[in-house]
Formats: C-alpha cells, sequence, structure tokens
C-alpha cells in the first residue's frame, strides 16, 4: 500500500513537533531557576503596564464626567477626549504634590524626635509602671527583664554595622528608583488607556463574540462583567472618600483635643481605614501605644475617640457613601476578609471584599437560573421552613419551633402557684417496698 506523501510531510511534521516539546520540557525541569528568574522579569516589565491599567481604571469616572462636560458645551469629541484626560492626569498628580506636601513632613518632623525619644518613652512608662506596681505589693522583674530585652534590641539595630547599613540605605535608594520610574512610566500608559479606552473595550468585545458561538452566551458575559465593574468601581471608590474624610476629620478632631502627633495618628487612621472591618484596629492600636508612652491620659481620650468616630463611619458616613455595593452580609464580608488576606496578602484585605462579592453574584445568579428552570421560589426566606419537595415540585413546610414557657408569677398554672400549693400540702415521700410499715401487723 502507497502512502500519499502528504501524509508522511504531516507525519513527519507532527513527529518532529512532539520531539521539539519534549526538549523543550526537559530543558525547563532542568532550569527551574532560570524560568523563575525569566518570569519574575517579565512580571517586573508588565508592572508598570498593571500600575497604569489600575490607574486609569480608577480615573475613568472622572475622566468620563469630565469627556461629557465638554461635550455637552459643544467641544469636539477628539479634543474632549485629549482634554478629560489631561484633567485626570493633572487631578492625580496634584492629589500625590498634596499628599508628599502634608504628610511627608509631618513624618519628617515627627519620626525622628520619637526615634530618639524612645528609649526615654520606654523607661519613663516603665518605671511608672514599677512604681504602681511596688505600692500594690506586686513583683517588677518581669518588667525589668523585658525592659532590658527591648532596650537591647533597639541599641543593637542602632549600633549596627555601618558598611551594612550603607548597603542597605543604598538597596532601598535604587528600589524606590525604580518604584518613581514605574510610577512615571505607569502615568504614561494610562494617558494612553484613557485616550483609547473605546479602542480596547471594542477589541474586547468583538474577541468575545468570536470565540461564544451564542450571542445569547455573550450577552449574559456582558451583563455580568457590566454588574461586577460596578461593584469594585463603586467599592473601590466610596472607600477612598470615606477614608478620606475621616482622616480629615480625625485630624481637625485631634487638634481640637490637643492629641500629640495628630498629624501623624490622623494619616496612619485615614490609610488604614481603606481596610474594611480591620482597618480601623490596624490604625488605632500603634497609635494608642505611642500616645501610652507619652501620655496615658490622652491614650485613654484617643481611644474614646477613635470609638466615637468609628461608630460615626460605620453607621453614618460610610453607609451613606457605599450603600449597598457589595450586597454582602457583615459575616460574609469578614469571611472575604479572612480568606483573602490568607491567599493575598495585604493585597487581599484591601480587594477581598470586591472580589469575593463578584463571586457571590456569580454564584447567585447561577443558582437563581436553576431554581427558575425548575419552577422554584427564588427568596431565601422561602426556603427556611421547607420540609421538602417532592416530584411534581410541591413544597411541603415544617412548623416553625416554637419552646411552650409557663407562666412565672401570675396564674394557677404559674411556677409561684405550684410552689405555694407544694408548702401547703407537701407530697409525702415514697416509702421502701421493703419497709417495715407496709407490713401487716402479726
Amino acid at each position: 500500500m502507497k502512502i500519499p506523501l502528504k501524509k508522511i510531510l504531516l507525519y513527519s511534521a507532527l513527529v518532529l513537533l512532539g520531539l521539539v516539546i519534549v526538549f523543550l520540557v526537559c530543558r525547563l525541569m532542568l532550569n527551574l531557576s532560570a524560568v523563575g528568574h525569566a518570569l519574575s522579569s517579565v512580571v517586573g516589565a508588565l508592572r508598570s503596564i498593571v500600575l497604569g491599567c489600575v490607574m486609569a481604571y480608577l480615573l475613568y469616572p472622572l475622566t468620563r464626567f469630565a469627556e461629557q462636560f465638554l461635550l455637552f458645551h459643544h467641544v469636539k469629541p477628539k479634543s474632549a477626549r485629549t482634554l478629560s484626560t489631561a484633567f485626570s492626569t493633572i487631578v492625580l498628580l496634584t492629589l500625590i504634590f498634596l499628599f508628599a506636601y502634608f504628610i511627608i513632613p509631618q513624618m519628617v518632623v515627627n519620626l525622628p524626635p520619637l526615634i530618639q525619644g524612645l528609649p526615654e518613652m520606654i523607661q519613663s512608662f516603665s518605671k511608672n509602671l514599677s512604681d504602681f506596681l511596688v505600692e500594690h505589693g506586686q513583683s517588677t522583674e518581669i518588667i525589668q527583664e523585658t525592659l532590658d530585652k527591648v532596650a537591647g534590641m533597639f541599641q543593637s539595630w542602632l549600633q549596627d554595622d555601618p558598611l551594612s547599613a550603607l548597603s542597605n540605605v543604598m538597596e532601598r535608594v535604587a528600589a524606590a528608583a525604580v518604584g518613581v520610574l514605574n510610577f512615571i512610566i505607569g502615568i504614561i500608559v494610562m494617558a494612553y488607556v484613557l485616550m483609547s479606552r473605546d479602542h480596547f473595550v471594542g477589541q474586547g468585545k468583538k474577541l468575545l463574540f468570536a470565540l461564544c458561538r451564542k450571542r445569547t452566551t455573550c450577552d449574559r458575559i456582558l451583563k455580568h462583567l457590566r454588574v461586577i465593574n460596578r461593584i469594585f468601581t463603586n467599592f473601590v471608590s466610596g472607600k477612598l472618600l470615606d477614608s478620606l474624610i475621616i482622616g480629615l476629620l480625625c485630624a481637625a478632631c485631634l487638634a481640637i483635643l490637643r492629641i500629640p502627633y495628630a498629624g501623624l495618628i490622623s494619616t496612619i487612621v485615614g490609610i488604614t481605614n481603606i481596610i474594611p472591618v480591620f482597618g480601623p484596629f490596624f490604625g488605632a492600636i500603634p497609635s494608642a501605644f505611642l500616645l501610652l508612652l507619652t501620655d496615658p491620659y490622652k491614650c485613654l481620650v484617643f481611644l474614646i475617640f477613635i470609638v466615637i468616630l468609628q461608630q460615626v463611619d460605620g453607621n453614618i458616613i460610610g453607609p451613606k457613601i457605599l450603600g449597598d455595593s457589595t450586597g454582602l452580609s457583615a459575616f460574609w464580608v469578614l469571611f472575604s476578609l479572612l480568606l483573602f488576606n490568607h491567599l493575598m496578602g495585604f493585597w487581599g484585605m484591601l480587594l477581598g471584599v470586591p472580589l469575593f462579592a463578584s463571586f457571590y453574584y456569580l454564584l447567585r445568579e447561577f443558582i437563581n437560573s436553576r431554581l427558575k428552570k425548575k419552577g422554584l421560589p427564588l427568596a431565601t426566606q422561602d426556603y427556611v421552613h421547607v420540609a421538602g419537595i417532592d416530584e411534581n415540585g410541591t413544597i411541603s413546610y415544617m412548623p416553625p419551633p416554637s419552646i411552650e414557657f409557663h407562666p412565672l408569677l401570675r396564674g394557677s398554672n404559674s411556677l409561684r402557684a405550684k410552689i405555694a400549693q407544694w408548702l401547703k400540702h407537701p407530697t409525702p415521700p415514697h416509702r421502701k417496698s421493703g419497709d417495715d410499715t407496709d407490713r401487716p401487723d402479726d
């Protein structure tokens, strides 16, 4: 049997392709470190692009508002797109400048004296604590041992090897320079993304419609993507605005209360407030410890103030700004924070809530679509007391659990009436069957 030449060439090409794939896999398995280095280099190169896309996503609402405003005033579409992008970039740079102008001087002014005076603060605090323990007849050995350990660690940190300290400084300067360069490239990428956002969106939809066989599938995917985009946009923008308000309000109130390090503490509280649920504690604990070393009375005032501030934020400011942007209950918010903190660390605490809210939304839509096909109700409350569903789809309910209570003080069947009846007519004790009193007389 004669084999056609085309099949011979095809089989030869497949065998050659298989050998090449096996060779590449073997090389990768033998050079895993080189592969990891190459992947890290690729990720580092893409870091600026990712940063630019994130900034463009955050600034898109402002850019869209500015563009619609310019179009309303009869500005040409191309000029409106360029001016709105420039306006958003200027706003971003202005916010960064204001942050550097107001916050960095506070840190430069407060941190060096704080670091220099920290040993003296610890000594003074430990002395006051020791005097208090001595007055009440307690031992101070644990306080002294802890103080010696902390002082030794602090002195060793200050008196480290100058060459190693210099190398660390040089490494940090180089890392900071690379970070600044990535940020500048990220701003350029952000401007390109904002200018060409319609083109990128069109390319994504074009790819989606090319891959999906049914148009209804594309419609459903686009619908879900719009909802997920709304969840992320509302949560992130609302949380940033909420944290800014909390930081400014904290700075004003701490200045009125004459709390030391008001600017530094307000910065910590405002930044950590971005993290839901745990953020206020992350900001309050180091601030309270700092105030405890300087003035315990001011520390108590600060703790009372921060509790009041967080109650105002959680019950008034936060709901007004965020609303029900995620659709999650308090339990699922806490669950998502703990889960994504374990999986992604700090970024998981920042983005865990909208990520889990998106997954929760997709799962809810899937469950509701399955229930609709089966003709079953969609409300969760309709399933609380369900006992079962037969083959015809008829739902049977069980009565809600109830506990029968008896009155305590009022009525003839109350506990008080039973006790009074027992006191008037006590029940005689039961006699044993072998007791002599039960036997008839001889």
